[in-house]
């Protein structure tokens, strides 16, 4: 039998927040799901804000390794991630495999998701490569979580959010829990990429689940 690659899509876009996208990487890599991802124009600005960092089409292998090997609190070489099951696509390829419904994939997630990736995805635009595959994940009843990261909210994108959540999507705001004690900003991300994870049914041990027998929730920082 022949195996056929299903992907989950991660789109990064060029909101702030790119270590809420590392971590959902690097937990979706641990838990054996293959990814293939979309970093747009604006989200290679931002990462290289973040991070020092380039993210380039011609060396996305080793740009996505010293990405993902970052820790939130800017360490370098906090984590040694394996991102040989990442198929990166360039944002402008709209002949790539995620924008045709025909080629499978389990979902998309987008984190961090923009204010401009909201309005782009809930209008049914297809500017690049990155709208054009939540179209199809829409129109393909494909799970599809939309981490916005985004605040004060514009009337005009609390309109948009409602408009992905009535097509199917789940809109994810980019909002850490405090009732555990978290001690270390790797845990806070880490609580928000593990929402992200169980909103699209992945497996991870990004953090602990709240426990009322517990009397307190806990975090730990790793998948």
């Amino acid at each position: 039998m022949t195996y056929r690659r299903c992907p989950w899509v991660v789109g990064v876009s060029g909101a702030s927040g790119t270590p809420y996208a590392a971590a959902v990487l690097r937990a979706l890599l641990h838990a054996g799901e293959p990814v293939d991802l979309i970093v747009s124009r604006a989200a290679r600005l931002t990462v290289l804000d973040e991070t020092g960092h380039p993210f380039r089409d011609g060396h996305a292998t080793d740009d996505l390794r010293r990405w993902l090997a970052r820790g939130a609190d800017g360490t370098p070489e906090a984590y040694d991630p394996d991102v040989s099951g990442v198929r990166h696509w360039p944002a402008g390829d709209l002949a790539a495999g995620p924008s045709s419904g025909s080629y499978p994939t389990r979902g998309m997630l987008i984190v961090p998701a923009s204010t401009a990736a909201v309005a782009g995805v809930a209008l049914g635009l297809s500017k690049d490569l990155l709208q054009r595959t939540a179209a199809v994940t829409l129109k393909e009843r494909r799970p599809l979580v939309v981490a916005v990261r985004e605040t004060p909210l514009a009337a005009q994108t609390l309109r948009q959010l409602v408009t992905l959540d009535e097509s199917g999507a789940v809109v994810l705001p980019t909002s850490p829990a405090f009732y555990a004690g978290a001690r270390h900003i790797q845990e806070l991300v880490d609580f928000v990429a593990g929402r992200v994870l169980d909103a699209a049914g992945v497996p991870h041990k990004l953090y602990r689940r709240w426990d009322p027998d517990d009397g307190v929730g806990g975090l730990h920082g790793t998948a």
